[in-house]
């Protein structure tokens, strides 16, 4: 596997950048029912070429000029490979310290890095700080649930008597996809 990944990065450039197949090209390709009994290693690896490579779009492709730019590095697989095989689940404190702590050690180095004041990183007391979120659609979810929490809170300190789902339900957000 190590070998196949290393092959393909170093020969992606002989690679089709963006596959030459049809919407259910890989439904003609693959039985219509799970096998029965199990295949070798080999057999499904060789699927993998056979299969599913023709319709993948080659993102880390030296050729590849569209939507984002290169998403890893042979520095980050390894990262992955390690994450992957010790498998923490980081969403809270307690299913793994070592990877909140780390989550908020590392977002105070990017903090200061960028030239953020001291109120916006992690400290004991403070209320700022923040959080990696592994894609832009979920980043822009936590934006718009922290907007949403902050115009309640705003109107509530000239309201009181209102309810938080009496505002919200006021509230309109305005987005766009570009």
């Amino acid at each position: 596997m190590v070998d196949y990944i290393a092959d393909y990065l170093e020969n992606i450039r002989f690679r089709r950048v963006y596959p030459a197949v049809s919407p259910g090209y890989l439904r003609n390709v693959l039985p219509a029912s799970a096998p029965v009994d199990g295949e070798s290693w080999e057999n499904i690896f060789a699927d993998i070429e056979r299969c599913i490579m023709p319709g993948v779009t080659h993102w880390q492709s030296p050729h590849m000029h569209a939507y984002f730019p290169a998403l890893n590095s042979p520095v980050s697989l390894l990262g992955d490979m390690l994450a992957d095989a010790i498998n923490c689940l980081g969403f809270t404190w307690a299913s793994s310290p070592a990877c909140t702590e780390l989550e908020t050690i590392v977002m105070n180095w990017l903090g200061k890095m960028i030239g953020l004041p001291e109120d916006f990183l992690h400290r004991p007391g403070g209320s700022g700080g923040g959080v990696i979120q592994t894609t832009a659609s979920e980043a822009t979810l936590v934006c718009l649930l922290a907007a949403r929490t902050r115009a309640i809170r705003d109107v509530q300190e000239n309201d009181p008597d209102l309810l938080a789902t009496e505002i919200n339900s006021r509230l309109v957000a305005y987005c766009s996809d570009q």
